[in-house]
């Protein structure tokens, strides 16, 4: 394999003073999600103004032959600040205490107007090899797409100008939507599905991998109340190593309150032929309603925002 870019982040409280000892001097704490430069051991690199860690963060990347030295020179800067290097696999675990929700299925595949736009998309872009997973299944694609105010996202939505989408939104009453929550995974119920994979009697649950169990590009659990009613969906699955708890990010009726306790279906009925499905039967767990963002840190101490208990 051969890379082009690399990519790497400086996040959490002391993400900028890191950044400004890299930098040799002050560096502007430019808006959230606009783009700049830095200037890393003599070599200047691209930046994204990101706070993946509630705090503010930047994104950077350039031509890969620099990587190993950009990287090298990163940790150096950070070690007095007590700066870990994380990995890939722990990066988007995050999203689970923070409450972004980061794969929902794009919803370009039924609409007569969006053909133009599937009929150009190579057959290796992202909406063309998306693998749908989880236990709700449906043979209408729309019941897998979601609108702004059920991913928590309604605080954006302005009428004051003119965009794409624009009369379907406006058809949307909020006060009926469904709306994202946590769900935090009963520990006994978890403890058995992870477990199951030592049964040598039978095929056991869907492994449930670490930090994150998603299995698909888009994950849809089925989420369901006491008489057996699906209340929402559950979306974005794994575990917080911080919170010691499995973790889920969902969508759920507008009357479902927080503290409630509900059902996740997890796996397959039929298994897909996914490869990052395995033979299992499906297992319910017991889940409680909770807030979004998980993380009390999250909810009390993040920048203003969507994430935050002031927003």
């Amino acid at each position: 394999m051969s890379r082009k870019y690399w990519r790497l982040q400086i996040q959490g409280p002391n993400a900028w003073p890191i950044i400004e000892k890299l930098q040799g001097g002050t560096v502007e704490q430019v808006k959230f999600f606009r783009m700049g430069k830095l200037t890393i051991d003599g070599t200047e690199v691209s930046t994204l103004r990101h706070g993946m860690a509630g705090a503010p963060g930047l994104e950077l990347w350039g031509p890969y032959e620099d990587a190993e030295r950009i990287r090298n020179a990163i940790l150096e800067a950070g070690r007095e600040f007590g700066l870990e290097p994380v990995g890939s696999r722990a990066y988007s675990s995050n999203t689970l205490e923070s409450g972004w929700i980061p794969s929902p299925l794009p919803a370009v595949y039924s609409s007569e107007a969006e053909r133009a736009y599937r009929e150009w998309l190579p057959v290796d872009s992202y909406e063309a090899t998306n693998a749908l997973a989880g236990s709700f299944v449906s043979d209408n694609i729309e019941d897998y797409y979601l609108n702004p105010w059920e991913l928590g996202y309604g605080s954006f939505v302005k009428f004051d100008h003119d965009f794409i989408g624009r009369d379907a939104l406006e058809k949307i009453d909020p006060a009926t939507q469904r709306r994202k929550v946590t769900l935090a995974w009963n520990a006994e119920d978890l403890g058995k599905v992870m477990t199951s994979l030592l049964d040598v009697e039978g095929p056991g649950n869907q492994f449930f991998n670490l930090p994150n169990a998603n299995y698909g590009s888009s994950n849809f659990d089925s989420v369901i109340d006491a008489n057996g009613k699906i209340v929402g969906a559950s979306l974005f699955t794994g575990y917080s190593a911080n919170e010691r708890r499995g973790l889920s990010l969902a969508t759920v009726d507008p009357d479902v309150e927080i503290g409630t306790e509900l059902r996740v279906l997890w796996g397959e009925d039929p298994n897909t032929e996914k490869t990052s499905a395995n033979p299992h039967t499906q297992a319910e767990v017991r889940v409680v309603v909770s807030p979004v963002p998980y993380s009390v840190t999250a909810r009390n101490e993040y920048h203003g925002g969507w994430r935050s208990a002031n927003a």
